[in-house]
């Protein structure tokens, strides 16, 4: 009896420590862009404190001018820019912060501004068909490429932070670079750190390196960012809980997707306004987006004259 009363209480705290365990195990991720969920039904016309954050959030992506977010007014250039987003995202025009906007906008993404340096970039039209389509690619202002000399493009990894299971993920990298091989005629070849390249791959974290090279913002935030050509360089965010494997975890992000997507800026390929294409700018956290879609074929082809 003496026994049974002691082994009881040892019972019925291993007990409790299997029912804590699930909702240690979920701890939920913060969200960088989770703000964005309070401001959630507002339109033009309305004062909302905290709003100068949302407009932070859309200049950081080219779609408003720092002097535009001086106010918490949902004004005319807020309604604008928020129509901007819609179209560029193919979501429905409505100029306000709907629940499918506010969902978008709190999605992990690239960092690369979607309208760069307040340049309108025009849809581009395919006239290899006897009915014009207009494309949804669009390149760097200017159309910078790599040179026609240099098609073959070295790449190596120089890293401020060690990133655990690293040389999983360079194999993911290596596949994301095949994927654009395929379809143009560079090549790519990973050399060691202290060797010339013309691309440089390296995990960062929240400190900056640059006034046009900032840090990352903390798990499923911003995720990378990557230069247009000739620059090469391509930063990967420490922080994330990045997955080299075909199934990535809920709170995972899949590194060859993300990579998919970045080289296709180092080729010079800005964001399309396609959700299949590689090129849209955000990305799903637990899911794998590997494959080029005939929008991203059809921009890398046409910026090098392949067609």
């Amino acid at each position: 009896m003496a026994a049974s009363s002691k082994i009881l209480p040892i019972f019925l705290t291993f007990l409790l420590s299997l029912l804590l365990l699930p909702s240690i195990q979920s701890k939920p991720v913060k969200n960088p862009f989770g703000f964005i969920q309070n401001f959630q039904g507002y339109h033009k016309g309305q004062t909302v404190k905290g709003l100068q954050d949302v407009k932070l959030y859309l200049s950081k992506y080219g779609y408003l001018n720092l002097d535009q977010v001086k106010v918490d007014e949902f004004d005319d250039a807020l309604e604008s820019a928020i129509r901007t987003y819609h179209r560029r995202h193919s979501l429905k025009v409505t100029g306000g912060l709907d629940a499918e906007t506010v969902n978008q906008m709190m999605k992990p993404r690239c960092g690369v501004p979607d309208i760069v340096n307040n340049t309108k970039i025009h849809n581009h039209h395919d006239h290899s068909k006897s009915i014009h389509t207009v494309a949804r690619y669009r390149f760097f202002p200017g159309n910078p490429r790599w040179p026609d000399s240099q098609t073959e493009l070295r790449y190596r990894f120089l890293t401020d932070i060690q990133v655990p299971g690293t040389q999983n993920l360079r194999s993911s990298v290596a596949r994301a670079f095949q994927k654009w091989a395929q379809v143009s005629q560079f090549t790519f070849e990973e050399v060691d750190e202290d060797e010339d390249s013309e691309i440089v791959i390296g995990f960062h974290g929240m400190q900056g390196r640059s006034s046009d090279d900032p840090g990352f913002d903390g798990p499923q935030g911003t995720l990378a960012h990557a230069f247009a050509p000739t620059r090469g360089i391509f930063h990967l965010d420490a922080d994330e809980d990045w997955s080299g494997d075909n199934s990535p975890g809920p709170s995972e992000i899949d590194l060859e997707s993300v990579a998919v997507h970045e080289i296709g800026h180092l080729l010079g390929l800005g964001h399309s306004q396609v959700p299949e294409a590689i090129m849209f700018p955000t990305f799903e956290a637990g899911t794998t987006k590997r494959n080029l879609d005939s929008d991203d074929i059809e921009g890398i082809r046409n910026l090098y004259g392949l067609q």
